[in-house]
């Protein structure tokens, strides 16, 4: 298990000469959920946890969830998702349970549209590598509209140009509601490619912040996982890449192109 802050970086060697797409996952690497739902509550409880605590939690979360024998079941994610959270943000183990439980009730839907910290940049170097890009999410049919709303990224119309307003252009945005397979299923990351016209194979990254769902999805898929795990959380860190940031990425891959 890899202890806090140790972090096995993409650049050591990304696992194949030339990349020639990458997808990236919505949650934990573009979008985290919104602070000004969760603050109150945990403000409530006595801690007041800044932006880059908020962000710190989700991936202790996150990493919570993949270490568990079985995975959460849809009703129970979000729930088991913030208790792990607000445990993160510093609150008492004796309040964890029940402050969980009732941001579970009163936090629903549209809940993930705070744009990361150093998220936009670190996006726009990657696509200034000129590379096919799309987004493949675990969401509930909401995750295009709302990157879009948030200046994050967006599919281009057909029949219009650029839209600099709704973010970085990309070939294909999946919701795992609108097509109706999810992660770790390597259908959805198939019909990501289908759409950006390029075929399934090693040269291929898929960007996420999950063990079970992303790493574990992307080897389904025959593509190659990079771990966003900037505080070394991942509970099985060997065999795929990690980086701390979608910026580390990118200057990675531009070391590898030299």
């Amino acid at each position: 298990m890899a202890s806090p802050g140790s972090v096995h970086p993409v650049g050591d060697a990304i696992g194949t000469p030339q990349v020639s797409a990458i997808l990236l996952d919505a949650g934990g690497v573009l979008i985290f959920p919104q602070p000004d739902r969760l603050l109150p509550p945990l403000r409530e409880a006595g801690v007041d946890p800044d932006l880059a605590t908020l962000e710190r939690a989700h991936y202790r979360a996150m990493a919570i969830q993949d270490a568990e024998a079985l995975p959460p079941v849809q009703e129970s994610w979000w729930r088991n998702y913030l208790l792990g959270y607000v445990a993160a943000c510093g609150v008492s183990e004796d309040r964890c349970e029940p402050l969980a439980a009732e941001m579970a009730q009163r936090i629903r839907g549209h809940a993930w549209t705070h744009v990361g910290l150093g998220a936009m940049d670190g996006l726009r170097a990657v696509a200034a590598l000129g590379l096919p890009m799309g987004v493949v999410s675990n969401s509930d049919g909401s995750v295009e509209r709302d990157l879009r709303r948030q200046g994050v990224c967006y599919v281009p119309a057909a029949n219009r140009g650029p839209d600099p307003s709704a973010g970085v252009a990309m070939g294909v945005i999946l919701d795992s509601a609108v097509v109706g397979v999810a992660k770790p299923d390597p259908a959805i990351f198939r019909i990501a490619l289908d759409a950006l016209g390029v075929p399934a194979d090693r040269s291929i990254l898929y960007v996420g912040d999950s063990l079970r769902y992303d790493v574990a999805g992307a080897l389904a898929a025959g593509l190659q996982p990079v771990h966003m795990d900037p505080y070394g959380f991942c509970p099985a860190p060997d065999g795929h890449r990690h980086v701390r940031s979608l910026a580390e990425l990118a200057g990675s891959l531009i070391s590898n192109q030299r």
